[in-house]
């Protein structure tokens, strides 16, 4: 395989994108030409990191692009054609051609996710992997279409409060709203609980839910929103600041008298327009906070 590494302003990356894809290239990724140098700019609004980028630019001032293709050949005839295009293309240098060793995609993928400590006896385990000796209990779950591996602080924060929180009896039902691949609604039911509706809008999440429940020997009723009926002891939400507030009304309605309802995906700076959009049914608190993000919750009177 053959990378092509083109040199291209702002103005020009989506349509060399598609051209490249159009010309046959296998892969087409986009890298700030100036990383790791003074001048590499912030694109996306990380914990820590400022977006420095105006609104209206739509990407790196100089990006890389990097497009992968079977030989050569192929990838010399690939950017000529590109250069000859008539539009869309100004200002594209071409930075050379490289060898892109032959890899094994699959044991590489593998390598990068390693079991997760949630608590020191409570891990989440992809399926290659030996489960640790001091794992009292486990989630075997290998990354795919959903959110939620345990890999990312919010689903971590939430998986920490499900195992320092499970009473001894065990909560008799749990709403897990937005259940992406379902590790949340499995941790409620590996901590006992009786009932467990697993929901998303996402079709997709709903059939990994499923799959990965019946691979870790769990029963979820899963399902779009609507499955979700009546109340629960204990309501989740690990999504995204905006959804949850515009679901308040809907997700407060959901908890029964003296419920626990537990948020995640909200950033720090996030936190007091949260708790400003439940203080109508609720007052939320800050649980658990993790590399810039904060888990919210909260208990009906």
């Amino acid at each position: 395989m053959v990378e092509l590494l083109l040199l291209v302003p702002a103005a020009s990356v989506d349509r060399c994108s598609d051209l490249l894809l159009e010309l046959e290239a296998a892969a087409v990724t986009v890298e700030d030409a100036d990383a790791d140098t003074p001048d590499e700019q912030p694109l996306f609004g990380e914990p820590g990191m400022p977006q420095t980028l105006p609104a209206q630019v739509a990407g790196w001032q100089r990006s890389l692009l990097k497009a992968l293709f079977e030989n050569e050949a192929s990838a010399s005839a690939a950017c000529v054609s590109l250069l000859s295009s008539e539009e869309g293309v100004e200002g594209v240098h071409v930075q050379g051609l490289q060898e892109v060793a032959e890899l094994d995609w699959v044991r590489l993928t593998q390598s990068q996710f390693q079991p997760v400590e949630v608590t020191p006896d409570f891990w989440i385990v992809p399926s290659w992997h030996a489960v640790p000796e001091q794992a009292r209990r486990f989630i075997r779950l290998d990354p795919g279409l959903a959110f939620g591996t345990g890999t990312h602080p919010t689903t971590r924060m939430c998986l920490r409060w499900i195992a320092r929180h499970s009473p001894a009896d065990s909560w008799e039902r749990v709403l897990d709203y937005g259940c992406g691949s379902g590790i949340l609604g499995i941790a409620a039911a590996k901590f006992g609980a009786r009932t467990v509706d697993a929901v998303d809008i996402d079709p997709a999440a709903v059939e990994s839910s499923a799959r990965n429940a019946q691979a870790n020997g769990c029963t979820l009723n899963t399902g779009l929103p609507e499955l979700a009926q009546g109340t629960y002891p204990l309501v989740l939400a690990n999504i995204l600041s905006a959804p949850l507030k515009l679901l308040a009304p809907l997700l407060c309605g959901h908890l029964a008298p003296g419920a626990h309802l537990v948020l995640s995906g909200i950033l720090e700076r996030q936190t007091e327009e949260l708790k400003a959009a439940y203080a109508p049914w609720l007052a939320l608190e800050v649980g658990d906070c993790e590399e810039g993000w904060v888990l919210l919750t909260g208990r009906r009177g």
